[in-house]
């Protein structure tokens, strides 16, 4: 398994629910940065790149998508992520790639760096390069 489910606490409330995600509790690592991806037109896909130091923790705050994760050495899975009380952690070295976005829907994204230019591999070759 490239990627691994993480299921966060869901609070049940007649008024509405609540997940939460803590650092080094049931998220695992020190969050250093969160994004949120929206108003992703149809047809077009997230993320195509892979990292060498930062790990994530993927949610579908609202409605859902698909991500593929690739390891470079001919392992692929898919996650279609639609529960806002789960997440995919992603470590590092692996490609992703998110697709198939729902009309309305939230990625967030909680990160173990801050942003650093240096650490994205962009290119799918020099990923897999990187990957041996």
């Amino acid at each position: 398994m490239i990627g691994q489910i993480i299921d966060l606490p869901k609070i049940v409330d007649p008024r509405g629910n609540l997940s939460v995600a803590e650092q080094l509790k049931n998220v695992p690592f020190e969050v250093k940065r969160v994004y949120w991806t929206y108003d992703v037109p149809g047809g077009e896909s997230r993320g195509g790149h892979a990292h060498k130091e930062c790990v994530e923790l993927i949610i579908a705050v609202s409605g859902s998508f698909t991500v593929t994760l690739d390891d470079g050495r001919g392992h692929t899975e898919s996650h279609h992520l639609n529960h806002p009380w789960q997440g995919l952690f992603v470590t590092t070295g692996i490609w992703r790639t998110l697709e198939d976005f729902s009309s309305g829907s939230v990625c967030l994204v909680l990160a173990s760096e801050l942003f650093d230019e240096d650490d994205y591999i962009y290119e799918y070759d020099d990923f897999v390069e990187y990957a041996k």
